[in-house]
């Protein structure tokens, strides 16, 4: 989650006298943090890809694990460990960071709306659920405990919005739900306070 910390470990107890720790990000492979106790550097290369990890890098010096902090999703993707000394070791991390999910937002859609003259004489209210600027994320509407529609984006930045049509005097409960895999959002239903009449201006 953005904000939060991640610390990569090297499952290494004590770096050896001759052991040189690489940590690389992303696809150019570019060096973030370096260890070389027998050529005594310390080094975090944190101006690389913008900065983005100026004032966020740690080094432990005596394991090689590196931590993030305060991270954000400029931060995912690849991370690589290179160990060499008595003997070459690698490991690729994959670091996924998702945003803080902002709370779904319900209004009356008047345009769809109709009170219906059908047989049944019952009167409908269409609704929209909308989320902006998400990624990575599912929005849904629950009656109750059971899904009646969702929509899903992956990796771009977008709007997103979900209708839902319901009777006047439905007395279920309804909720929209923005998820992503590792926290939600959800916003209550209450059909009397949304499901108003709509005024038309001519």
């Amino acid at each position: 989650m953005e904000g939060d910390s991640i610390t990569l470990n090297t499952d290494v107890i004590e770096i050896l006298e001759d052991d040189d720790i690489l940590w690389k990000f992303g696809a150019e492979k570019s060096l973030i943090a370096e260890i070389s106790r027998e050529k005594q550097i310390f080094f975090k290369y944190d101006n690389v890809h913008d900065g983005i990890f100026r004032d966020r890098l740690k080094l432990d010096n005596q394991t090689g694990y590196l931590t993030i902090t305060d991270i954000t999703t400029e931060h995912a993707g690849l991370y690589e460990l290179q160990i060499s000394g008595a003997k070459l070791t690698s490991k690729t991390f994959s670091v996924s960071v998702y945003a803080h999910l902002p709370v779904p937002n319900i209004t009356r859609d008047c345009s769809s709306s109709s009170s219906s003259s059908s047989l049944s004489g019952s009167s409908y209210c269409s609704l929209l659920c909308s989320v902006v600027n998400v990624s990575h994320v599912t929005l849904s509407w629950y009656k109750g405990n059971s899904l009646l529609s969702s929509i899903s984006v992956s990796d771009l930045i977008i709007s997103l919005s979900l209708p839902l049509e319901v009777e006047y005097q439905d007395k279920n409960s309804y909720s929209c739900v923005l998820n992503n895999p590792i926290s939600n959002q959800t916003q209550h239903l209450d059909i009397s306070q949304f499901c108003h009449t709509c005024y038309v201006l001519f």
